[in-house]
């Protein structure tokens, strides 16, 4: 079942219910300080027009760069940990974080007030939690435009939310233990799963807006390589981060705000 955002009845359940809700944005970033500031100036551009109370959460996790300075400068909350490891700084997040709704969203994704709205309907009408489509920023080679729908449609199917955006009550994240510490890559799968266990688990037909960095900096036979060796190791190669230089291996060329080659 899909969430909508309309008027009437549903606009004044939503209106009541931000009477005595908070919505907590949690965005993990290690060295993020080329993408952070945009990412977060849309953001907020998104969270002033919701009628809700709210905060923004940057966990900087060991970053070594300005990322921190950049995130304080925009006048978020910045809060320092020194785990590098995505699953650990959303937890960390959501630890601190005082909102009885969580929205856990990635440094390079861009939200927009239609598809916070409707998050916040769905939990509003029961959901434990749910995520978004997701679409490519900007130009990318015909094969990744052309697989996008096809990942997005085996996602739908699978009922998995993307980590770069994944919505959840405070109260479906403590039942389910949060994000699985033990995880490397691969906790937006699991959390998911578990989510949906707790009660229904909402794919939004709304759209967030996400970079494509990963292709623009890892090859066809690098991205080959690692499903490689997922099938071949399965799910123990996520329990190791050296293992997966495809989330955790130092930045490069595009990722590093480099002009790719050629």
């Amino acid at each position: 079942m899909t969430a909508h955002w309309g008027g009437g009845a549903r606009a004044c359940n939503l209106a009541h219910a931000t009477m005595r809700a908070m919505l907590s944005f949690i965005l993990p970033a290690h060295d993020e300080a080329r993408l952070l500031p945009q990412t977060l100036a849309v953001l907020k551009t998104a969270a002033s027009e919701l009628a809700i109370a709210h905060e923004i959460i940057v966990v900087d996790d060991a970053s070594t760069d300005a990322t921190a300075a950049l995130a304080h400068a925009a006048g978020v909350q910045v809060l320092p940990i020194q785990a590098r490891h995505i699953a650990a700084a959303r937890n960390a997040g959501a630890a601190h974080a005082r909102g009885t709704h969580l929205c856990f969203i990635d440094a390079d994704t861009h939200v927009d007030a239609a598809i916070l709205r409707a998050a916040l309907q769905a939990m509003e009408d029961g959901a434990a939690g749910g995520g978004a489509r997701v679409r490519l920023q900007g130009p990318v080679a015909w094969h990744a435009r052309l697989g996008e729908p096809l990942l997005g449609g085996l996602l739908r199917l699978a009922r998995i939310a993307p980590g770069c955006f994944l919505f959840c009550t405070r109260q479906a994240f403590e039942q389910v233990g949060g994000f699985d510490a033990r995880l490397y890559a691969g906790e937006d799968v699991v959390i998911s799963r578990a989510l949906a266990r707790q009660g229904r688990f909402v794919l939004l037909r709304g759209v967030v807006w996400t970079s494509p960095r990963k292709l623009q900096t890892f090859s066809v036979w690098e991205h080959v390589k690692l499903l490689l060796a997922l099938a071949r190791h399965g799910r123990g190669l996520l329990h190791s981060r050296e293992r997966l230089d495809f989330w955790y291996g130092a930045r490069r060329g595009h990722e590093a705000g480099k002009r790719p080659p050629g």
